[in-house]
């Protein structure tokens, strides 16, 4: 990850829930079973050169698994 999140995820709504995931089966073998979303909201960030932007971020999450595989996705600044 070239960034790091600095303030609440905040908007944050389902993209796809369950079989809608197009790397379900991926995500399935790299991190375990669980009831995977792909979700999308929008925080504060710190890039790796030192500046601070909003950005919309994607993400999957599961319960019991936590959040894995954040992108930025586009500036909103």
């Amino acid at each position: 990850m070239c960034f790091e999140i600095i303030s609440q995820i905040e908007q944050v709504e389902a993209i796809a829930v369950g079989t809608a995931i197009h790397d379900l089966a991926g995500l399935r073998r790299l991190y375990g079973a669980g009831h995977w979303r792909k979700l999308k909201g929008v925080a504060t960030i710190r890039l790796a050169n030192g500046r601070i932007r909003f950005a919309e971020l994607h993400w999957y999450e599961a319960h019991g698994i936590g959040r894995k595989e954040i992108k930025r996705k586009r500036y909103l600044d």
